[in-house]
């Protein structure tokens, strides 16, 4: 099926309104995503920026656009606290752990990548690493330096803010005006390295805690936490590229700062379209753990949140959240879900219904309501337009089924497709079957562990029995180096 021409407008942060998108390159997107910090797993609020650029790219791709997709991982670098200090993230939960770095990135690294398949997101063109990109970032601050736009201290890098707002606008992304955070903002102490306090680390002086340190042209130490996303958006899409996205809370300080980093080595700001996914609430309350009301995107899977009564499959999890634009809060309700559940339920039926359908002349116009799909998701990619629409279809399908309407084989045909094509390829709904390996998931999950505590015991008749259990049932269970994975 050809998509339908009409323009594709998307917000713009930058614009702080929507505009036509009109790539760079024709036929072409460069798109940049500030992908997941790997000392945790990533929480459902997390999981709902990746889903909803996730949807995007899908879309992008099916309009025919070839998009390289770059999403990075922070698995270096310092990640500034609620106090404004810069802390090795990374570092101290290896030590909480009582496990090295690399091991906690490992783990946390391997959990990430099982959430994309259990969600059904499909992967980024390229997901390079903070640590493999060290020498660029360094490159880039020895340029900010030449620049005029940095400075030098006991070991240490500050990108010089004052200095910037000589030649930029620095608050162009956010909106912030430096007086004003002035007036929010702790007053420099003796012990402060920094001139300004709106200055921000480029590279950090190694502590003698610091469990990575890598060697630079001011001695050991870290990058800051801004440095790796400029370095990777513009090694793997140039110095400017289309769009650049992650989650609202980014936007100040971290993609401010990108721009400032940018401009201040390249002389340009990095991205011409920035998007910015909403906040997750729930039962009315930013998600928070101080409110208990956090949660992890397995947990819902297998039902241990604490929070609902039941458990979700990701289909309807992921259903449920593209009934709210990216751009709009989301609040995750017990009745919420239970809706989503039902609707989820509602639409696939709706779909399978029409392949036995009789045909005969259509006496409803099928050609607009397929152009309704795509004039929802070319309006700002607005995927709660498209699932009233796709609603609609299943209006009619039903009527037609009860015998009160009627459709022609031909538009029977382009309805499928258009359905197909914007259930499964466009919201990423999992077809039934890779949908039952999902609802499964959690529950290999547990089977796992236990076979593994009863390893761990040297029980092995008990760990032979979930084997050999688990291969009559036609899932084969293997043992490697990396641990034990199933098919």
């Amino acid at each position: 099926m050809k998509a339908q021409q009409d323009q594709l407008v998307i917000y713009n942060s930058l614009k702080g309104e929507k505009e036509p998108f009109v790539p760079m390159v024709e036929g072409k997107v460069g798109m940049y995503v500030c992908g997941p910090t790997l000392y945790s797993e990533p929480h459902m609020g997390n999981m709902r920026t990746f889903i909803n650029f996730d949807l995007i790219y899908r879309y992008l791709l099916h309009l025919g656009f070839s998009v390289k997709y770059v999403r990075n991982v922070t698995d270096a670098g310092h990640i500034t606290n609620s106090a404004g200090q810069e802390v090795d993230s990374i570092g101290v939960a290896a030590k909480a752990e009582q496990l090295q770095s690399l091991e906690i990135v490992y783990k946390y690294a391997v959990k990430f990548q099982e959430l994309q398949r259990v969600y059904n997101m499909l992967p980024p063109s390229i997901e390079p690493t903070a640590t493999q990109h060290i020498q660029e970032q360094i490159e880039i601050i020895e340029q900010i330096i030449t620049n005029g736009y940095a400075y030098e201290v006991n070991g240490s890098v500050y990108f010089d803010t004052r200095r910037y707002m000589q030649d930029y606008n620095y608050g162009i992304l956010s909106g912030r005006k430096v007086d004003e955070l002035e007036n929010e903002t702790r007053t420099l102490n003796a012990q402060d390295e920094k001139r300004f306090f709106a200055d921000f680390a480029l590279w950090k002086k190694a502590n003698p805690d610091d469990m990575q340190i890598w060697r630079s042209p001011w001695g050991n130490g870290n990058p800051g936490w801004h440095i790796e996303c400029t370095a990777m958006s513009t090694k793997y899409l140039g110095k400017q590229f289309d769009i650049h996205g992650g989650g609202m809370d980014l936007k100040f300080p971290h993609h401010e700062d990108e721009i400032a980093q940018s401009c201040g080595s390249f002389g340009c700001n990095p991205a011409r379209y920035w998007m910015h996914a909403n906040m997750l609430n729930v039962n009315g309350q930013k998600m928070s753990k101080s409110f208990g009301n956090y949660f992890l995107p397995k947990q819902i899977l297998d039902g241990t949140t604490g929070l609902f009564e039941k458990s979700y499959s990701a289909n309807v999890v992921r259903f449920f959240m593209m009934q709210a634009h990216y751009r709009s809060n989301l609040d995750f309700t017990q009745e919420a879900l239970n809706a989503s559940e039902k609707g989820y339920a509602r639409l696939i039926e709706g779909f399978k219904t029409l392949e036995n359908l009789p045909t005969t002349t259509s006496s409803f116009d099928v050609a607009a309501l397929i152009g309704s799909f795509y004039k929802a998701m070319n309006d700002d990619f607005n995927a709660p337009i498209l699932v009233a629409n796709l609603f609609e279809a299943v209006k009619q399908i039903n009527l037609v089924k009860d015998g009160n309407a009627s459709i022609s084989a031909d538009d029977k045909t382009e309805l499928k497709a258009a359905m197909e094509i914007f259930i499964h390829e466009v919201l990423g709904l999992a077809p039934e079957n890779t949908a039952t390996e999902t609802r499964l998931a959690p529950v290999m999950d547990l089977v796992l562990d236990l076979r593994q505590q009863a390893r761990t015991n040297k029980d092995w008749t008990t760990s032979d029995q979930i084997r050999d259990g688990l291969a009559k049932a036609g899932i084969v269970v293997k043992d490697g180096k990396e641990g034990t994975t199933w098919s």
